[in-house]
């Protein structure tokens, strides 16, 4: 029987639990992606204007990828200090540093008025917004895993993952609807800052819900054990949860890296790298590719919860193995799609790319939560995750600018992703299936409180 500090709660508080997590993720995921959109469309003029067009976008996103340099770091401060103090107050603190740095970004004065010091401050405040997504992801999405019914977690974990579709379409919704309602020039001069100025109006509403919810009881249980054997012990030391990781957790955190590689490098190449091109290699306009990343995102974002559903039914393993094949095998279909420069292909081309995708993206989050005890899963699913940003997420859309300037072509684009693919599969394949955990009983030998088939079946006589 469920412990009173384990029980699932009820369906209302649940729901509200979801919420808080999903509208945070969503206004730091659409921070995040409407500086990469900005980077692709318009970053280049504003701030590296004394270079070639595509060199600009470059540049533009190099400064896109610094942001995702300071993730780790989030991770390991948040993931630190997360474990020690509770997940719900280092939430509040990264969704107010990102909405701050976001709305600093739309108030940033230009190359061309302050010169140099214009992609300076850019670049600081790229770092502000990596810093705080650095330790916003695994916060969100273990809120959810400790409150939620371990037979649904990889549903209810799911939630928070949509978060990130959620982001980038009202990022790019936003986007859109100024692209299509001012000129280029009116966008250019000064329509770009509306969305970042939107912000923190944003920040307002994510915080007030934020607040509103309470610790993770698995959390709060695993605290009183923990000051229990101090007491007992008479040792008021602990060990770091970064020691902890690292000495307990080591296989998991490479497993995590692994399973990101395919995940993260496939989304910003469908999303972020898609704008630069189909707008510069496959002549469509900005508008246009907008539009269809639009579309894409909101399938996206419904499929997520599904495929969380299906790893509670099937497993994390196999869900998310079917998502890194599927990606690796729509590589070269994606690109042709695209080349074609017609509407309702570029639209199916991200779409079916983001489908597959969601396949490792929904059952991800639950699937990091049950590799790691409690007192250290915070760092743990940060360290895991953010890591591997720098490798697979940071460089994506530079490489793949980078391959498209220097061969002219997308096929070693899709052979970077294929390249990525493999080693998710590899990663995943693996790793032990973690779907009937519970995240109370995971030790810190790095052992799930899985019962033996005599402890089930003794179980099931008592009952």
């Amino acid at each position: 029987m469920a412990s009173a500090a384990t029980a699932p709660p009820p369906p209302a508080s649940l729901r509200r639990i979801v919420a808080a997590s999903l509208i945070g993720t969503t206004i730091e995921w659409y921070d995040f992606f409407l500086y990469g959109s900005a980077a692709a469309l318009v970053f280049n003029k504003l701030f590296f204007p004394d270079t070639d067009p595509l060199v600009g976008t470059l540049l533009s996103f190099l400064t896109y990828a610094v942001g995702f340099a300071a993730r780790p770091l989030g991770a390991l401060v948040f993931g630190h200090y997360g474990d020690r103090l509770g997940r719900k107050k280092l939430l509040v603190l990264s969704l107010l540093m990102m909405g701050a740095a976001t709305f600093a970004i739309g108030l940033l004065p230009t190359y061309d008025t302050v010169g140099v010091a214009a992609p300076v401050l850019l670049t600081v405040l790229r770092l502000i917004q990596g810093f705080a997504l650095g330790g916003e992801w695994g916060g969100a999405v273990l809120l959810v895993s400790e409150h939620g019914d371990a037979k649904r977690r990889g549903f209810w974990a799911s939630w928070p993952q949509t978060g990130a579709p959620a982001g980038q379409l009202l990022a790019t919704g936003v986007l859109s609807l100024l692209t299509a309602l001012i000129s280029d020039s009116a966008f250019t001069s000064w329509g770009w800052r509306i969305p970042f100025l939107l912000s923190g109006v944003l920040v307002m509403v994510g915080l007030w819900i934020r607040l509103s919810v309470d610790e993770s009881p698995v959390f709060k249980e695993a605290m009183a054990r923990a000051e229990a054997r101090r007491a007992a012990q008479g040792d008021a030391s602990e060990k770091m949860p970064l020691v902890a990781v690292l000495r307990h957790h080591w296989r998991d955190v490479l497993v995590a890296i692994g399973a990101r590689m395919a995940e993260n490098i496939s989304y910003y190449v469908i999303t972020a790298f898609i704008l630069v091109y189909a707008t510069t290699s496959a002549g469509v306009s900005k508008q246009t590719a907008l539009n269809a990343v639009l579309i894409a995102s909101a399938v996206h974002f419904a499929v997520i919860p599904a495929w969380g559903a299906l790893s509670d039914r099937v497993g994390r393993r196999p869900v998310y193995l079917l998502g890194a094949a599927g990606v690796g095998l729509w590589m070269f279909p994606f690109f042709s799609l695209i080349d074609t420069g017609g509407f309702g292909n570029l639209i199916l081309a991200v779409t079916v790319g983001l489908v597959l995708h969601g396949a490792m993206y929904a059952p991800q989050a639950a699937f990091f939560s049950e590799m790691f005890a409690t007192r250290m899963r915070y760092s743990g699913a940060s360290i895991g995750a953010q890591f591997a940003s720098v490798a697979a997420g940071a460089p994506a859309p530079l490489i793949a600018t980078a391959l498209l300037v220097d061969y002219g072509t997308s096929t070693p684009i899709a052979l970077y992703v294929i390249a990525a693919a493999v080693l998710t599969l590899i990663a995943v394949g693996v790793a032990k299936e973690t779907r009937h955990r519970d995240l109370a009983q995971i030790e810190e030998d790095g052992t799930a409180g899985e019962k033996s088939a005599a402890a089930r079946t003794a179980d099931a006589r008592t009952a």
